[in-house]
């Protein structure tokens, strides 16, 4: 199958994605994960992709494009695919047009998580990192540790991230409408989108998906 899963920040995405992706038995595209393959290999892309990071910049969207598809050409991608994180606006959905010309290659579903501003907002918010060891998350409402603000596993200080602050979520959510919904509204005309609540346990998300592709 080839699909490309789109929500809002804090909605579960790269969770679903990779769970969904491997249930499937397709490759995984995030634009992240292409943007570090191309930096650690030293790409041209991967330069320019660098530069754009390194100044706070998003990456241009020829630089994403020309990633995207040199990686949906590879072998394992020609079965199919599960696209993370692109398109993210609708001159990125033009150009994945373009790039599945081919009738056989065209896209299956799009698939939509669903959900609220607030639960967003509450989700991302609450997340602590530890200090000592940034794999180590905790969660104020949902998985809070036993003493506030220090770690159960190693005693580190727990912290949030600048980039999980109320401010910077409520402005990518902004950048998501602007952008994003767009696209989603150009699939929705096309027949595309299904539409899933990302609220609840991870395995009942996923499970929702599956049954709205026929395959749960």
């Amino acid at each position: 199958m080839r699909i490309v899963l789109i929500g809002p920040p804090g909605a579960g995405k790269g969770t679903q994605a990779v769970r969904l992706a491997a249930h499937l038995s397709i490759p995984h595209i995030s634009t992240g994960d292409l943007f570090r393959e191309h930096i650690a290999q030293g790409t041209e892309l991967g330069q320019h992709a660098r530069t754009c990071i390194r100044d706070g910049l998003l990456v241009p969207d020829e630089v994403t494009i020309s990633m995207i598809k040199e990686r949906l050409a590879r072998p394992d991608a020609q079965g199919g695919f599960l696209l993370d994180g692109f398109p993210r606006n609708l001159a990125q959905a033009e150009a994945l047009d373009g790039i599945l010309v081919d009738p056989e290659s065209k896209l299956d579903a799009v698939l939509e998580l669903e959900i609220p501003e607030v639960e967003v907002v509450k989700r991302v918010t609450g997340r602590r990192l530890c200090r000592k060891d940034r794999e180590h998350i905790f969660h104020v409402y949902y998985n809070p540790p036993e003493v506030a603000g220090v770690c159960d596993v190693c005693g580190g200080d727990l912290y949030q991230r600048d980039d999980d602050r109320e401010a910077t979520i409520r402005q990518r959510l902004k950048v998501y409408r602007s952008e994003t919904t767009p696209v989603i509204d150009r699939y929705q005309a096309q027949g595309f989108v299904t539409t899933i609540s990302a609220l609840g346990p991870v395995q009942e998300v996923l499970n929702r998906a599956l049954r709205s592709i026929g395959k749960g």
